[in-house]
């Protein structure tokens, strides 16, 4: 598959337009746990995914990471491309979860095409609403629900993303998603096992009751 098949408003390009964006255009692949984006000093470009999995997360004062949204295939990121958008004011880093291939379509064509375009326009407005719905939703969750029923989400679609129920995942990795500490998720996770709701062993969390997890994240 090529990356006009993968754009969602190619189409809506005129053939001028088109041809600026492949000429624009670079293809990446990635190894997981690789940083392709950090913070606003870095203008990397947008991103287009066209397979494996991004992460985007915010770093608190004391170092501490809280995921706010992750990009699957055929998702578009454009906090990489942050120099062009001068009203957002917190940084962003992205780091690929898995193997990555993806499209680095230049900051300053698209941005020169979406001043010219309303299809661009509209479609990079709705696309940037989305994710700061994503982020107001996780500011929700940190407000107002409790740690053991975030985690039990967390581990609930890492289950769905994942298609298993053995995760290979660290406390760590756990307590960076939710801007927590890893001392803490481990007490948590350690009350699961008690519950019977999780396996706990070395580098790995089976999830044993799927049905009580769920209970949980809804009470």
């Amino acid at each position: 598959m090529d990356f006009q098949s993968y754009f969602p408003i190619w189409k809506k390009l005129t053939p001028m337009q088109q041809e600026r964006i492949l000429n624009s255009l670079t293809e990446r692949k990635v190894s997981k746990g690789t940083v392709i984006h950090n913070g606003n000093m870095d203008c990397t470009g947008l991103l287009l995914v066209k397979s494996g999995q991004l992460r985007a997360y915010i770093l608190s004062d004391e170092g501490r990471e809280i995921t706010i949204y992750r990009l699957f295939e055929r998702d578009m990121c454009l906090f990489s491309a942050s120099c062009i958008m001068r009203s957002i004011q917190f940084e962003v880093t992205i780091e690929a979860e898995k193997d990555t291939e993806l499209w680095v379509i230049a900051a300053e064509t698209y941005q020169g095409i979406m001043e010219e375009s309303a299809p661009v326009s509209n479609y990079t407005n709705e696309l940037m609403s989305s994710r700061f719905s994503d982020v107001m939703w996780l500011m929700e969750q940190i407000m107002w629900k409790s740690l053991d029923k975030r985690v039990a989400a967390f581990l609930l679609e890492e289950a769905s993303i994942e298609g298993a129920n053995r995760l290979k995942i660290t406390h760590e990795t756990i307590a960076n998603h939710l801007g927590s500490h890893r001392e803490v998720i481990t007490r948590m996770l350690r009350y699961f096992q008690n519950e019977g709701m999780v396996k706990l062993s070395r580098g790995t969390i089976e999830i044993t009751n799927t049905e009580k997890l769920r209970l949980l994240n809804d009470m």
